[in-house]
């Protein structure tokens, strides 16, 4: 799994195989990998279920002490939930920053509504759940599907942004990773805070 986040980040998804990956994990063979994953979209899949694992953990832990000190969190703290977890994890860790570099555009790619992919993945879990209430709450001027489309937005934003930082020199390290991280905070905090224009609910209306 790390061999495979490792090959990803330094090449891309579509220059790496399965022999690449069983070659820089030191297997002798191909069946270790099928033998634990099946094939590669198993790996894959292990790796995102195991790094969401992580960050749902982290998220839970900031949750905790953000509601220790009050039953009704600013927005931005509730913000702070959908990037710090992967940011501290990041800084923290080469190999999670490998895996940020490797996977953090693929929501970026999604065709699809997000919903159903970060309750999956990243978004998932109780913590997922609650910061999702927490957003609705703070939110009030945004129906159902207003909220909808701008949290798919600003879940695009995090994870282009997130990505893009993996790949700068120290990324998540010093002043300027500081500087990052409230920035797309605040970016967010922006993104979902703003008021719905008349034009868009007129929109709304003709549906």
């Amino acid at each position: 799994m790390r061999a495979a986040e490792q090959l990803i980040a330094d090449r891309g998804m579509e220059n790496v195989s399965i022999s690449d990956i069983v070659s820089a994990a030191k297997q002798k063979n191909q069946s270790a990998l099928q033998y634990h994953f099946a094939n590669l979209r198993g790996l894959i899949e292990a790796v995102l279920d195991e790094r969401a694992e992580q960050t749902n953990t982290r998220r839970s832990e900031l949750l905790a002490a953000i509601t220790a000190r009050t039953t009704e969190p600013t927005l931005r703290e509730v913000c702070l939930l959908m990037v710090y977890p992967a940011f501290s994890l990041a800084r923290e860790s080469s190999e999670f920053h490998n895996y940020v570099k490797a996977f953090g555009h693929q929501l970026v790619l999604s065709e699809a509504s997000l919903k159903p992919i970060i309750r999956r993945h990243s978004g998932g879990g109780a913590s997922g759940q609650r910061t999702r209430e927490l957003l609705i709450a703070a939110l009030p001027h945004l129906n159902k599907t207003q909220f909808q489309q701008r949290l798919d937005a600003a879940v695009r934003l995090c994870s282009a942004s997130m990505y893009y930082q993996a790949r700068q020199p120290l990324g998540f390290n010093g002043g300027q990773a500081e500087r990052f991280l409230h920035g797309l905070v605040d970016a967010v905090v922006g993104l979902l805070s703003g008021p719905v224009s008349e034009q868009s609910t007129a929109l709304e209306d003709q549906v």
